[in-house]
């Protein structure tokens, strides 16, 4: 049972650093993170005393 809690803490910590370093190393592959840029506009009205 402790062999099994120990493969998985190591599965645990490789899958951390592959994703970490794909997050890092992502752009040079060609994978865009950036969020989508557009522009929302919004009337608003405020009400004063």
């Amino acid at each position: 049972m402790g062999r099994l809690f120990k493969f998985l803490i190591y599965l645990i910590i490789l899958g951390g650093i592959a994703l970490v370093g794909y997050a890092y190393l992502g752009p040079f592959f060609g994978v865009d993170f950036s969020a989508p840029q557009t522009e929302i506009r919004q009337p608003v009205t405020l009400e004063g005393n």
